[in-house]
């Protein structure tokens, strides 16, 4: 059985996320996507920049055709290491800074979410509060 993210799941996870960024006073654009990388939902709360929009739905793009963090794909993407130029590939869609996460249940990735509208650090705490909200 293939284990799906469902909007419900997503609303879950945006309302955790949205928490986080309350919390920290840093107003966020959070996009989940599903498993196919595409968007089920996105967030832009009041004051978010404008282009987050667009970076937070790559970012969970990222993240799940990777199915690793943004931020360490960051680190490996950087001259001299192994996934250097990779930003340039999938149409430019491709974010290699902190704030995409994937999502698993019982070990399978179902989605990512992605996070922009702060710092890197700001972002992936964001990031990281939606990915450990519990879904039903």
């Amino acid at each position: 059985m293939t284990l799906t993210l469902t909007l419900a799941d997503a609303r879950i996870i945006i309302t955790a996320a949205e928490a986080k960024a309350s919390e920290i006073g840093q107003p966020m654009n959070i996009a989940v996507a599903d498993a196919g990388g595409n968007l089920i939902s996105h967030v832009r709360m009041d004051g978010a920049w404008l282009g987050g929009i667009d970076i937070s739905i790559n970012k969970a793009f990222t993240a799940r055709a990777f199915d690793i963090q943004t931020k360490d794909l960051g680190d490996n993407s950087q001259p001299n290491q192994q996934y250097y130029g990779i930003h340039a590939s999938n149409h430019g869609r491709i974010m290699i800074f902190a704030g995409g996460i994937p999502l698993t249940r019982d070990g399978e990735v179902v989605g990512a979410v992605g996070v922009s509208g702060g710092s890197g650090e700001q972002d992936q705490a964001v990031a990281e509060a939606g990915a450990k909200a519990p879904l039903t």
